[in-house]
């Protein structure tokens, strides 16, 4: 039940644990902070999630909760508006709702990205205020990340981060209601990370039943074996002077594991010759096909049958490398060595470099390092779920963003992220401004209103307003100054992939 109508204060809701007070923004109801499992700390370090404990009286969420500390190269800060006083109480959720007071609304729940290695939901790029204003109630979720999440370790469930999402899940389904949402009308949605947690929440038998419809933006194709994942804790414990337990590493200070995986992350090209791939990845931790947790990857779960498909919305960029080779310095660096690296770990089959080149045969270094990574790492995990999701017994609907952003003078292209201000209207955030100018010109307006009414229209119908991708048409929605739809644009890398799930890292 909700309490207090607009005119008569703050908006309130009555949960499962308790009554949270929130505030009024933008003309709708915001609830931030909201508990959905107790801290992690102490025995529940490195613990699977346990349901809060229920409170008396009135708790105000009116301030984002805290985020695990980022790892990476480039690590994310905290929220710019995080004042929460439990620098570890991370597994927090927000609401954003139309209406508290009314009932059956469609629910969003968005899962942030950070390639597994860091996610904060307070992020001012997710800001929720067009979706809701759309009719949507928007549930962003924290979740464990790095080390605190990903990390296998004895003595502790594997893949904590999806544990996490699970539990927030759960959450959405003992207590939207009282937030005008409609708990069988749950939409699960994420980018880069987040799209692969969403298609690794596909698989999850404890999770049926807690969502009908799913949107995943550049799916990822990062996991990891158990034997190289339990090499990597070894590893990282090993630099720390501790076992690889949680016992042990929970006498380590979440900041100062984060810093060591980050320390490590950088040092993973040294690792080449015994970790695979993954010291060619850009990140040291991932989710783990552990067998229990994550039984297998996405793909052939889908297609096999073993996982049964759903209303899906799934898209990519067209450049979804530029932004790694900007970030990183290495655009218009690339040489034919470079190439040949990237072709002899990323190709998939026994000759996908030789087909990589018979396909480009003019293709200079940078292009071919370019169209491998953004294959191997996005695209075609991306189209490949779409299609296995549909031999799964479900409905794909499959975008590509073409949209060049104008940054730099353009070099950025239709890059990795450019879909998420889009998507959530937030074009005049930090990072929209930067990714899409200040103001963003009028192409990107309508590719933003576009984008997000598939989304409301998605989450309300399952239908964003485009035919779905079937294996004789493959029609997709191409988002550009003109968009359209038409025959997936990526023919020669889907010939190319077809046949290849993204492998899970492994021993070399």
């Amino acid at each position: 039940m909700s309490e207090q109508p607009k005119a008569l204060g703050a908006p309130r809701a009555r949960t499962a644990e308790g009554v949270v007070e929130g505030r009024w923004r933008q003309g709708h109801a915001e609830f931030r902070g909201i508990p959905y499992a107790q801290a992690p700390v102490g025995a529940l370090r490195f613990a699977a999630p346990v349901r809060p404990h229920p409170w008396d009286g009135i708790r105000r969420t009116v301030e984002f909760g805290p985020v695990p500390p980022g790892s990476g190269p480039t690590p994310a800060g905290p929220a710019a508006e995080n004042t929460a006083d439990e620098s570890t109480d991370w597994l927090t959720l927000n609401v954003s709702t139309p209406d508290p007071g009314a009932a059956g609304l469609p629910v969003l729940v968005w899962i942030p990205g950070g390639a597994y290695m860091t996610a904060d939901a307070g992020d001012p790029m997710y800001d929720p205020t067009a979706l809701t204003a759309a009719g949507l109630v928007v549930v962003s979720v924290n979740y464990r990340t790095g080390a605190e999440g990903f990390a296998l370790l004895e003595g502790a469930p594997a893949n904590r981060g999806f544990l996490d999402q699970i539990a927030a899940l759960h959450w959405v389904r003992r207590n939207i209601a009282a937030f005008g949402g409609d708990p069988g009308q749950v939409t699960v949605a994420g980018q880069s990370a987040g799209a692969g947690s969403v298609a690794a929440l596909l698989t999850m038998k404890p999770v049926r039943g807690l969502f009908r419809r799913a949107i995943t933006h550049s799916v990822p194709g990062w996991h990891s074996t158990r034997a190289l994942a339990e090499q990597v804790a070894a590893t990282l414990a090993g630099r720390l002077g501790a076992a690889p337990t949680a016992a042990a590493l929970s006498a380590v200070a979440p900041q100062r594991l984060a810093d060591e995986l980050t320390a490590l992350t950088i040092d993973l090209p040294a690792h080449g010759g015994s970790w695979g791939r993954l010291s060619q990845a850009g990140i040291a931790v991932c989710p783990v096909v552990d067998g229990d947790v994550l039984p297998e990857t996405p793909w052939p779960a889908l297609a096999g049958g073993r996982a049964d498909g759903v209303e899906l919305l799934v898209g990519h960029t067209r450049d979804e490398f530029r932004l790694f080779s900007v970030m990183t310095g290495r655009l218009g660096t690339f040489t034919e060595q470079d190439a040949r690296t990237a072709l002899d770990t990323f190709a998939p089959g026994p000759d996908g470099a030789g087909a990589y080149r018979a396909a480009l045969p003019t293709a200079t270094p940078e292009e071919l390092v370019e169209t491998v990574y953004s294959d191997a790492t996005f695209r075609m995990p991306s189209l490949l779920l779409a299609e296995a999701n549909t031999a799964g017994g479900g409905t794909s609907f499959l975008f590509e963003l073409r949209l060049a952003s104008p940054a730099m003078g353009g070099v950025l292209g239709a890059c990795h992220s450019l879909d998420v201000p889009l998507v959530f209207g937030t074009l005049d955030s930090p990072n929209g401004r930067g990714l899409l100018g200040d103001p963003a010109a009028p192409e990107a307006v309508a590719v933003s209103r576009e984008l997000r009414q598939a989304w409301v229209r998605f989450a309300t119908t399952g239908d964003p307003g485009w035919a779905a991708y079937r294996p004789d048409q493959r029609l997709t929605r191409v988002l550009d100054t003109v968009s359209q739809t038409l025959p997936y644009p990526e023919q020669g890398s889907r010939r190319i992939w077809e046949g290849h799930a993204p492998a899970p890292f492994d021993l070399a």
